[in-house]
């Protein structure tokens, strides 16, 4: 009767011993030093997915500025010498930045392969983003998210506003359905609708109800993001997969067709599916539930952590309305809720360094993205002062958070300081430094080199519109102003911006204009 569990409990034991004698990789002369961990498999994922931060910092404290993690199956070198992170830009020859993105996308989001040397696309991808996420493209996607923000904000949130009435919500509740909604319809566009229409009302309303049933479907799948990533199949969460099949439903192209002013980005995108891949209808679909996430899963949590740190800090909140409110006359724009809607263009934006500065330790305080390139071959790795022998398939590894936290290049680095990246003139400050030297990278919670983000500028200006229009527009603050700071979500470390582990309480009311 008790036989079999133990004959069960012994060959998990021998397993476990043959992998312990057998199984673990063995350090080779020239290789950094490595952390195998004790479990199968796993290694040291569970104690890094538990505090990235500290796992790393206990391991360079140990090992020096490299040394290798087994981590779920893979082998990752961490690089933690900001000196020496332009060695991993200069090997293109021996690292493949595509190889994981693209491994990860088709893994996460369900289409084929979108690697043109597996056959199924001969489309790049990165190209794709670029035309059409920066130069003369960030103009019209600035100019359409202007509109669009004030159109949420004012238009379709209109049963919540009323004078001189004050509405409580959740901050990070708020800015997730103000970010997504005026970001979807400015990639997506909006259903065609006859301003003549007698139902004109009642079929906005209806749209209306379609986005916010998309964003339920999106957090609903962003919720497992991370375990996609780490390898768990889909079929594991079925209300995750039943919401991102239902994404992929909405982003048919059939149904995309019947949308007007669709953005630059999908518009070339839905051309570039039907004309250079081989995907069926409902790949193609996937391919832009990918960029709905990608233009989304990172601003969202940017985006409170911004204004949440501005409601926190009443000088910063001054600086930065002020300096609104100068960029808003010298445009001659004026703020009225008769309908005319403000309009500052990129130049405009640009011109803002104080809001730049506050977005920039926001976000330095909340990044915790990893930049990674996968060994083509065995090969040397030449750092600053040292060499290192790594292996194909091995991944090699920076993790920036322990850059943006370092106290040697940021005083007091866990307090938000709204100037942090502003000089003495009130200029962007580019110098910074450690152990007496000035850094070529302090700064990078958008990746570095070829792979960075291509739509970080959007990003940025999505977020300085937001904020600009909120300080014009409502009068807004903490409801207990008190409260403390929420602690990062470490679940999605690696993965960019970490969401805040609460939401907030605070208040808006439209202002008296």
């Amino acid at each position: 009767m008790f036989l079999a569990p133990w004959l069960w409990g012994t060959a998990v034991i021998l397993c476990c011993v043959s992998w312990f004698l057998l199984g673990r990789r063995r350090r080779r002369q020239g290789e950094p030093p490595l952390e195998n961990g004790f479990l199968p498999y796993l290694g040291c994922a569970l104690k890094f997915g538990a505090n990235p931060l500290e796992f790393l910092k206990e391991k360079q404290k140990k090992h020096g500025h490299i040394f290798t993690c087994h981590v779920a199956g893979k082998y990752i070198h961490f690089l933690t010498d900001p000196f020496s992170y332009h060695a991993l830009m200069r090997q293109g020859k021996h690292l493949d930045w595509k190889k994981f993105h693209f491994a990860t996308s088709a893994k996460a989001f369900g289409h084929g392969s979108i690697d043109p040397a597996e056959g199924n696309t001969t489309e790049n991808f990165h190209q794709t983003f670029i035309r059409t996420l920066q130069g003369n493209a960030l103009d019209a996607l600035i100019e359409a998210m202007m509109e669009n923000l004030q159109y949420v904000m004012l238009q379709s949130r209109t049963p919540k506003l009323q004078s001189n009435t004050w509405v409580t919500e959740g901050l990070y509740t708020f800015c997730c359905q103000v970010m997504f909604e005026s970001g979807f319809l400015t990639l997506f566009g909006k259903e065609f609708i006859s301003n003549n229409d007698k139902n004109l009302s009642s079929k906005q309303e209806t749209e209306r109800a379609h986005i916010l049933n998309a964003l339920e479907n999106f957090k609903e799948f962003d919720k497992i993001f991370p375990a996609l990533v780490a390898g768990l199949p889909i079929h594991l969460f079925k209300s995750a997969h039943s919401a991102r099949e239902k994404l992929g439903e909405a982003l048919l192209h059939k149904n995309l067709l019947k949308r007007d002013n669709l953005s630059e980005l999908v518009t070339l995108r839905m051309f570039l599916n039907d004309t250079l891949s081989t995907f069926d209808d409902m790949e193609k679909a996937k391919t832009h539930v990918a960029v709905l996430w990608a233009s989304q899963a990172n601003t969202i949590p940017a985006t409170f952590w911004t204004l949440f740190y501005l409601l926190k800090n009443p000088e910063a909140m001054r600086a930065a309305t002020k300096e609104v409110q100068s960029v808003l006359e010298s445009a001659e724009e004026s703020i009225s809720l008769d309908g005319k809607h403000i309009s500052l263009n990129r130049k405009q934006l640009d011109n803002m360094p104080i809001l730049d500065s506050i977005i920039k330790e926001a976000m330095r305080l909340s990044s915790a993205s990893m930049t990674f390139r996968v060994a083509k071959e065995d090969f040397t790795l030449h750092l600053e002062n040292d060499f290192y022998n790594i292996r194909k398939d091995d991944i090699v590894a920076l993790y920036p958070q322990l850059l943006h936290f370092d106290p040697e290049i940021y005083a007091d680095p866990l307090t938000f300081k709204y100037d942090r990246f502003l000089n003495e003139k009130g200029e962007e400050k580019t110098d910074f430094y450690r152990n007496g030297r000035k850094l070529k990278h302090y700064y990078m919670p958008f990746g570095t080199g070829i792979a960075k983000c291509p739509g970080r500028l959007f990003a940025v200006h999505e977020i300085k519109q937001f904020l600009a229009l909120m300080f014009s527009y409502f009068e807004i603050e903490l409801v207990d102003s008190n409260v403390k700071c929420p602690s990062l979500d470490q679940s999605r470390a690696g993965l960019g911006i970490l969401q805040p582990s609460n939401d907030i309480d605070f208040r808006y009311r439209l202002k008296c204009l």
